[in-house]
């Protein structure tokens, strides 16, 4: 049964939240929360996040003129409050789900979202962008960025912040939601007490007093009157750094408190001279007991009962993907030492916390910071380790030229384990592992493989370690495996060689990673209509396995390439290859099967690889119209 919220049913917009007073708002929180909860345990998304900036939203909202105000949240999956405040309430429970609403921020959602985001530490810079938009074209609307503690670990985020008093003339505020105590002491009514003195007029007619007085002095003068008054307020407050980086810092505030929080962003509302930081103190999961006392605080959850917490986790036959590479390196790491791991923030989702908690000092966290991660991981190779570097595929792109400048070029074996290959389902399209088969296979020396089973990743992570003259990857989808028995040490593949799992005469279907129990169940759907299959698995997209590729193309009237990737992967390495060995010649007709040329939205894996063609019943379709069957009359048939 939902919760009651008669104060929260009165809102239709964030303009209804700007008569109201600081108990109403607070009321407003309350039911928000409850909204949140309730919403969650319907449809499982991100809860802790969400929780933590509750007062936070309707304060921001109260404040500012929203949408004609800029607020962007960085990453975006605690903006569920946001969504419910913002008209989209009635869709709240289609969370996730297919046509439902995103579970990040959307451009196309609404107009309250003026700047979609899904992956950590671009609102700052956005809000740059924005701001720079609007001193053009001579507005004078305010722009909010929230960014939080752990996407701040992130070089861009400095680089936006050290760009942005060249930047914007007019008003900027980030939020700085701090949700894990990392940057400064613990909050209360005095910390209270100086953000909102700091952030009131009267001490700012004191700064530009004392700022006017300081210009008359000689420069050496007013060079140290400067850093004295920014240091003084930096040993109060903490916020040196962002005041040498240009911000006028206000904080810590304890985000929980609604006449804080109201009356600081007031404050700050009107500072228009330079960039303001707000560092707000929040609690994750805040306000529902379960997430409050979960080590991940409910970070990402599916559906759950609400009274008790239990989530509904469906029980697998199989371990998952990510386990299962977890346990492996585990494995390797404990016969090699100079083995070890490095995760962007991601130890517990790449499976890299097995070995940290055997080896602590052999496995690194670099925070949100991909970049470095690879270069970090480069460094170490180059010194004669074994570094794997877990990330996922999606967050590899955005570590892409050091692993083209500081890993390729250079031949150093670095290890990439790439979690969440292919589709993702309920996350969407910024999330999906779509292009990492075309940009590492372009690189010169990568060794590159994608895993169809457990025991396959066990073997490919038996490979890695071999490798020790050149970079290697290797791809697995999230989720559980398929089932199958995984040795107790795996042997190393044959790099560059691939197995033949099923014999037939009509077609070839080449998978390469985990479509191949799809294509198994093609070759099935095409025996039941007397055509005979073989079902190859390539395990590497480079090298390629060239004489087995060579012997389906000679032997077979159809070739069909099954991969969860974009267009420009390892169906366009094979054809590649088969044009310059003169096998396409003799008329063999080839198919080549990606996931679409387009951003697919959320939805159910299942349906979303149905969509692509991906599934059984499309790869299967696929062959019969290469082999000039109708496929109307065949399912007719």
């Amino acid at each position: 049964m939902p919760p009651s919220t008669p104060l929260l049913d009165q809102i239709a917009s964030p303009a209804d939240l700007r008569n109201l007073s600081i108990a109403e708002l607070r009321q407003v929180a309350d039911e928000l929360r409850m909204e949140t909860i309730d919403a969650v345990s319907v449809t499982g998304g991100h809860l802790g996040a969400g929780l933590g900036v509750v007062e936070l939203t309707v304060a921001l909202h109260a404040v500012y003129e929203t949408p004609d105000d800029i607020l962007i949240w960085d990453v975006g999956h605690q903006a569920y409050p946001h969504k419910i405040l913002t008209g989209r309430r009635d869709r709240i429970r289609t969370l996730r789900q297919g046509e439902g609403l995103s579970g990040f921020t959307k451009r196309s959602e609404s107009e309250y979202d003026p700047f979609g985001a899904a992956h950590a530490s671009t609102s700052i810079s956005a809000a740059l962008g924005f701001c720079a938009a609007r001193d053009h074209q001579g507005r004078a609307n305010r722009v909010v960025a929230v960014i939080g503690d752990g996407a701040m670990s992130a070089g861009m985020a400095y680089e936006a912040m050290n760009n942005a008093v060249e930047t914007t003339k007019g008003q900027l505020t980030v939020i700085l939601n701090d949700n894990d105590m990392s940057i400064a002491p613990p909050v209360g009514s005095m910390s209270a007490y100086l953000a909102g003195l700091v952030s009131g007029r009267p001490y700012q007619s004191i700064r530009r007093i004392g700022r006017s007085v300081a210009n008359a002095l000689p420069r050496p003068l007013q060079e140290a009157a400067r850093k004295a008054e920014e240091y003084a307020r930096g040993m109060a407050t903490g916020g040196t750094l962002f005041e040498e980086l240009g911000f006028y810092y206000v904080g810590p505030i304890d985000g929980h408190n609604m006449d804080h929080l109201v009356q600081v962003l007031k404050n700050v509302r009107e500072i228009n001279d330079r960039p303001v930081l707000v560092h707000v103190v929040t609690q994750k999961g805040k306000g529902y007991a379960p997430a409050e006392n979960a080590a991940d605080k409910y970070h990402g959850v599916v559906r759950f009962d609400v009274v008790t917490g239990e989530q509904s986790k469906t029980k697998s036959n199989a371990p998952s993907y990510t386990k299962v590479f977890g346990t492996e390196l585990l494995k390797r790491a404990e016969q090699d030492d100079r083995i070890v791991a490095i995760t962007a923030a991601m130890p517990s989702g790449t499976g890299v916390d097995l070995m940290a908690q055997r080896f602590p000092e052999r496995v690194y966290d670099v925070g949100i910071a991909e970049q470095h991660a690879v270069t970090f991981a480069a460094g170490l190779a180059a010194d004669g380790m074994k570094p794997f570097c877990a990330i996922y595929s999606t967050f590899l792109q955005r570590g892409y030229d050091q692993v083209v400048h500081d890993v390729a070029i250079q031949s150093l074996p670095v290890r990439f384990a790439i979690d969440r290959a292919g589709l993702v389902g309920a996350d969407g399209a910024t999330h999906a592992g779509s292009f990492d088969i075309g940009f590492l296979g372009a690189l010169p020396g990568m060794v590159l493989m994608a895993a169809a089973d457990e025991a396959d990743l066990a073997g490919m992570i038996a490979t890695a370690c071999e490798l020790d003259d050149r970079p290697s990857a290797f791809r697995y989808p999230r989720g559980d495996g398929v089932g199958v028995e995984i040795p107790a040490l795996a042997a190393p593949l044959e790099v560059g060689r691939g197995r033949i799992v099923r014999e037939g005469t009509a077609v070839a279907i080449l998978s390469l990673g985990a479509r191949l129990t799809e294509c198994l169940r093609a070759a099935d759907l095409l025996a039941a209509r007397g055509l005979t299959a073989t079902v190859a698995d390539a395990r590497f997209a480079k090298p390629l396995d060239e004489e087995m590729i060579l012997r389906l193309a000679r032997e077979h009237e159809a070739l069909i390439t099954v991969e969860e990737g974009a267009v420009g992967g390892f169906g366009a390495f094979v054809l590649q290859f088969l044009a310059e060995k003169g096998a396409l010649d003799r008329g063999l007709k080839i198919r080549t099967l990606a996931l679409p040329d387009r951003f697919q939205d959320h939805d159910k894996p299942e349906l979303m690889y149905a969509v692509a063609g991906l599934d059984a019943e499309g790869i299967a379709a696929t062959a019969l119209t290469a082999l000039g069957v109708d496929v109307a009359k065949a399912v007719r048939a």
